[in-house]
Formats: structure tokens, C-alpha cells, sequence
């Protein structure tokens, strides 16, 4: 199994990126321009709350002088400046005790607004490009932002925390929709010049040895296609990436899957993600986090020394050279987050078959013995797939598995099934006598969309066989059964995957 991969996957996320030689080629300058920066109290070491308790935003002059933007909240975190550079997200909360929720306001601090707090809290809002709806009753342009909010009642698959996934919703609050369903964590969303978002996404594998992952995952604005952008390369925790104006995809990793945000900075191709990482600093190099595009390729960062008794500064940081050069620091506060307040790229709108009226989606392989080389199962080993529900962790029990149901595999290793959407699942390849022989990491299908893949573990960049699927001759099994006749399984009755996001 290839460790970092996710189930359900499309074979490439090769983004199509809008490299710009021009600016990767000229001198790495950016003119004087205004930055927002996110605050936390220095109290000793590093920040005393780098979730942002506390917090503030400030807008900072060209000439290096702080305005406080955020006086009216008593917690502020999380900028994002849209594409216009006129106005600004971000999470807060008014009063100590009150949820975080997503607001906007003038790039100048005025005019406040209450954007959503989602459906239990909301956090790290990003503007996303324009979405069209096709469906029976409507072609409308949506102007959408996604955010990270808890789901309530739920906990993380390790039932440590609240759940947190990624949402979306209309400029209005309206339209509040999750798109992802992930049973462990997913963070840090940002979008990507086609148009699709990259995020970290807590991958947990299961098994006496852990083989936990926090990797970068792709999916498109309306929780569509789901897949792996970078997992298994570097150290095993990935955070806060940002496509930069070189067509890098930066983002920072650490040795530690429950990290505060700080670590090591690393760097993928926007064209090929999952071939070509590189590191780009070291341990002795000091932390690193949330790094935001510069429009010459480098980046806005936030560093302090490895000694414990640093502060955070904003920083320059140059992936092609290490270069690093300060643009800010106050010495009251740790300054951990940075946006340019510009105007940038507009990313590429995007189509959407979501509809909320049909609970149903489906998911499908093209041929399961398509493996990645040195992995492949001998040839008609797997007989069926088995689905398999997750049902989310509560304070009060753990993360349970249900069973959907079983298919045969056709004789030329498709299949495909309808699943209730919007549902945590797992695909199982089982042997003539029923055992599991692979598993995947949880995946889900969206209302009315067909998620699938190549093959199982399959390389990354493997092109699909052009043929029709043998599968797709009747209509696709229903696995749906009413939850009260969805049988519980058993930890013996499955194969434990060893690869953390590896897909069946």
C-alpha cells in the first residue's frame, strides 16, 4: 500500500497551475504595500495561545507602523484578504464565551460584519472562486467563502477534541453547506489557482502501530473528488500550505501529528505534487508558520529561533534561496500570521453537479489490479469490495463500523456502488473466502456525484485505461440500508491498513 494515500482517489491532482517565468525570473522585490497581521500576547516562550484566544489583527503600514483593526472583539485570528485586496475574513469572537465565527470588513478595519459561525464555531475562512450549480432549478453563480467549523456532537476519530471540517457557505451566511467527511480533522484550507482547495487533513490508520499522518489533501469547492496533493514524502505532519506565484505549493511540516502550526518549511511542484517534494529549511533553521504568497514568488512568513525564549516576527522567505529577511515585529506580541493586503489572482471559477435533494451518491474503481509496481495482489485474488460505514466518535463512545453491504467485482476488476452521501466509508478488497486484503483510508460521495479511482494503491500519476467498465453494464448495486439493519463490525473482521490514507 503507498503510505499517504487516500481512498477514492482520481488518479492525478496535477494542478493546472499559471507558473509565471516573468515572476520567476525577476528580482525577488515587492513594493511597499500594506500587510494584516494576526497577534497573540507574548508570555514567555512561544505563543501563549496560537489558536488566537486573545488574539487581535493590525494592519500594518509600509512605513512598519501597527493599527489595531480588531478593538471591538475580544478575540481576533486567521486573516484573508480578498481578491480584490478591498476587504478582509476572519474569525473572532465578540465577547470571552461566544463562538468563533467568520466576519468581513474593509481592508481599513471598517465596517464589521457577521459573514456565518457555522453550525458549532467557524474558523480560517477563505475566499473561494465563483461556483455554478448545474441542476434542474438552478444555474446560479455562487459567491461562496470556506471555512474550518466543528461539527457539533462529534469528536475526532482519536476522541480527543471537537471535529472539525470543511465547510462552505454564500457571502450571506446562506447556503451552509460540509464538504468534507473526514472521521479525523481536517485544517487549513487554501485555493489553488484552478480553483481547487488544498488542506491538511488528519489521515489515521488503524492498529496496534500507529501510522498516523496529517497530510495534504485536494478537493474541490463543493466537497467533490477528494484526493491525495502530498502525504507520504518528508516528515509525517503537513500544515498551512499556500500556492506561491512560482508555482510552488509551500507549506510547513513538523515530526509531531498534534504540532501547534510551527515547524520546518517544505515545498511542493503545483504540477506535480506528489513527485516532487523538497525540504526547504532545517531543524537548526528555527520555526516556521503560516507562510502566504508574495506576488515575486517568496513568501510572508512567521519565524522565531528554536530557543525557546523567541518571539514571532513576520519574515520574507525566498524557497528558491532560504533567504530571509524581517518585514515586522513588535515586541509585546508574537506576530504568527501575515497577508498582504493587494489585490491578487482571481482563481479559476468551477462547475458543480452537487444536489442537495438526492442523498445518494456513488463511488466506483476502474480495475482494482491496477497497483502500484512491487504492491499488486496476485492476479484474482480479490473476489468482492465490502463498504463499510463510519459512524463519528462521540464524548461517549468511540468510532464505530457498519456494513453497507458487499459487491462482486466484475471480471475485469470494476465496480461500482450507491452509497448514502455525505457518509464516512471505507472499501475493503475481499479474498474468495471473505478476509479483507485491503483497506482504505476513509472516503465519502457527495449528493449526486460518482467519486472514484483508477485502481488500488495505484501509482499516483497512473493513467486510466481507456475502456468502458464492465460494471457499468447494470445499474449500480444500492448499499443503503435503514441504520438500524447496518450490522457492526468487529475489529477482527477487517484488515488493518498499516498505510495511513492508503485507498484498497
Amino acid at each position: 500500500m503507498r503510505r499517504g494515500r487516500v481512498g477514492l482517489v482520481v488518479a492525478v491532482f496535477a494542478a493546472s497551475s499559471s507558473v509565471s517565468t516573468v515572476a520567476a525570473q525577476k528580482a525577488r522585490t515587492v513594493p511597499a504595500l500594506p500587510m494584516v497581521v494576526a497577534q497573540v500576547r507574548v508570555a514567555g516562550g512561544g505563543p501563549a495561545a496560537p489558536a488566537g484566544e486573545g488574539g487581535r489583527l493590525v494592519l500594518v503600514s509600509p512605513a512598519g507602523k501597527a493599527r489595531v483593526l480588531t478593538a471591538g472583539f475580544q478575540s481576533a485570528a486567521d486573516p484573508e484578504v480578498s481578491f480584490d485586496g478591498r476587504s478582509i475574513l476572519f474569525a473572532a469572537r465578540k465577547a470571552a464565551g461566544d463562538p468563533w465565527c467568520v466576519f468581513e470588513m474593509k481592508a481599513d478595519g471598517a465596517d464589521a460584519r457577521q459573514v456565518t459561525c457555522g453550525a458549532g464555531g467557524a474558523r480560517q475562512p477563505v475566499y473561494l472562486s465563483t461556483v455554478y450549480t448545474i441542476t434542474a432549478t438552478s444555474v446560479e453563480p455562487w459567491v461562496q467563502v470556506a471555512f474550518v467549523g466543528d461539527d457539533p456532537g462529534e469528536r475526532d476519530e482519536a476522541g480527543l477534541d471537537p471535529h472539525a471540517s470543511l465547510w462552505s457557505c454564500k457571502m450571506d451566511g446562506s447556503a451552509l453547506r460540509r464538504l468534507t467527511f473526514n472521521l479525523s480533522s481536517d485544517r487549513d484550507p487554501v485555493i489553488l489557482p484552478d480553483g481547487r482547495m488544498v488542506y491538511a487533513g488528519w489521515l489515521r490508520s488503524p492498529g496496534p502501530q500507529r501510522a498516523d499522518r496529517v497530510a495534504l489533501l485536494g478537493v474541490n469547492e463543493d466537497g467533490t473528488d477528494y484526493q491525495t496533493y502530498s502525504g507520504g514524502e518528508g516528515l509525517p505532519a503537513k500544515r498551512a500550505p499556500v500556492p506561491t506565484a512560482d508555482g510552488l505549493v509551500v507549506f510547513v511540516e513538523s515530526d509531531r501529528v498534534g504540532f501547534d502550526g510551527a515547524g520546518r518549511l517544505a515545498a511542493v511542484s503545483q504540477r506535480r505534487p506528489l513527485h516532487t517534494y523538497r525540504s526547504l529549511t532545517g531543524e537548526a533553521d528555527g520555526l516556521f508558520r503560516a507562510p502566504s504568497a508574495l506576488p515575486d514568488g517568496r513568501v510572508l512568513v512567521a519565524w522565531r529561533p528554536a530557543s525557546s525564549e523567541g518571539r514571532f516576527g513576520i519574515y520574507r522567505f525566498d524557497p528558491a534561496t532560504g533567504a530571509r529577511e524581517k518585514a515586522f515585529e513588535d515586541p509585546a506580541w508574537h506576530s504568527v500570521q501575515a497577508k498582504l493586503v493587494a489585490p491578487r489572482p482571481v482563481p479559476d471559477a468551477r462547475s458543480s453537479v452537487v444536489r442537495d435533494d438526492d442523498p445518494e451518491g456513488k463511488l466506483f474503481t476502474i480495475d482494482v489490479g491496477i497497483q502500484a509496481p512491487g504492491r499488486a495482489l496476485p492476479k484474482g485474488t480479490a473476489k468482492s469490495v465490502r463498504v463499510v460505514e463510519g459512524v463519528p466518535a462521540t464524548a461517549d463512545r468511540p468510532v464505530a463500523r457498519r456494513l453497507l453491504g458487499e459487491v462482486a467485482l466484475a471480471d475485469d476488476g470494476s465496480y461500482q456502488v450507491q452509497v448514502p452521501a455525505n457518509t464516512p466509508v471505507q472499501l475493503e478488497l475481499l479474498d474468495a473466502s471473505g478476509a479483507a486484503v485491503r483497506t482504505s483510508a476513509w472516503g465519502w460521495a457527495r449528493n449526486h456525484a460518482a467519486q472514484g479511482c483508477v485502481g488500488c494503491h495505484e501509482d499516483p500519476e497512473r493513467t486510466p485505461p481507456n475502456r468502458l467498465m464492465k460494471s457499468l453494464s447494470a445499474p449500480a448495486p444500492v448499499l443503503d440500508p435503514p441504520p438500524e439493519k447496518r450490522r457492526t463490525l468487529e475489529v477482527r473482521e477487517f484488515v488493518q491498513s498499516i498505510d495511513a490514507g492508503g485507498q484498497p
